[in-house]
């Protein structure tokens, strides 16, 4: 009886499912680069080393990527990563995206945690800067988004990611502070101060994950060049909440997060 060894398999099913289904051609490449590459695949632990990249041009990228926030986020970087002169370029080509698709509207339209956060999570999570883990951006991108006014409005950002100033200052209005991670609250927010409704956050959504492309790969690269990057540290606010509330707290309620806390939370 012949038998088949696993790389002739895969092509064989690769060949089937080809001719079976024209849809599947979009996933079989990736399989395909994965054998032809030693078998590498994707594990729990795995770090791929990070490369400069210039923040404008991954802004512009994520701009012009459509399906979603947390895709325009994560796939505009990974790509732009595959492209670079990292030494896991190859790696990074083979890292499928398309799997940080569900993070819209707030997680499959749930509204929930905004799909910006929810990429760089997913980001960071597989990013090494000189030998390190990068998880540490998270909350710096997570204080930012909270924090500043967005999306970026000035005339070189509009400029730098292709986007028209008169018809931003139409579509988009005036930047706002969310003060929040949450998708629903932070759009709600913009749509209250801008006297629109949800369904017409298509380009204010865009431009803000280019905002949030562009502060995260600028502070990527000072991390890459030795800087302690601590841009956007937690608010005086929640500082002064964790000397009471911590995780090991039995006197007061327990809490581990450095979220805005007044966000939803009264002070006492």
């Amino acid at each position: 009886m012949k038998t088949l060894n696993r790389r002739q398999a895969l092509t064989r099913i690769i060949g089937v499912s080809s001719a079976a289904a024209g849809s599947v051609l979009v996933a079989n490449p990736l399989l395909a680069a994965t054998a032809a590459e030693g078998e590498w695949k994707l594990e729990v632990g795995t770090r791929l080393a990070y490369a400069k990249l210039d923040p404008m041009t991954v802004a512009k990228l994520a701009y012009e990527t459509a399906n979603g926030c947390m895709y325009q986020v994560f796939d505009s970087i990974i790509k732009s990563l595959a492209a670079s002169n990292s030494v896991d370029a190859e790696k990074f080509a083979q890292v499928p995206t398309a799997m940080a698709h569900y993070g819209y509207a707030g997680i499959l339209g749930e509204g929930t945690v905004c799909g910006n956060i929810n990429a760089t999570g997913m980001l960071v999570n597989l990013l090494s800067i000189n030998g390190e883990p990068a998880n540490a951006l998270l909350s710096q991108t997570m204080r930012y988004y909270e924090t500043a006014a967005l999306p970026l409005q000035t005339p070189e950002f509009i400029s730098g990611i292709g986007a028209d100033m008169t018809e931003t200052q139409e579509k988009v209005g005036t930047p706002t502070t969310a003060n929040t991670i949450m998708c629903h609250s932070s759009i709600s927010l913009w749509a209250s101060e801008n006297g629109k409704s949800f369904s017409e956050k298509g380009m204010r959504c865009k431009q803000l994950s280019a905002s949030i492309v562009y502060e995260l790969v600028t502070m990527l690269n000072k991390a890459l060049d030795g800087e302690t990057v601590n841009d956007h540290p937690i608010s005086d606010t929640v500082e002064s909440c964790q000397t009471c509330h911590t995780a090991e707290s039995t006197f007061a309620p327990s809490v581990k997060t450095n979220m805005s806390c007044d966000t939803c939370h009264g002070g006492h």
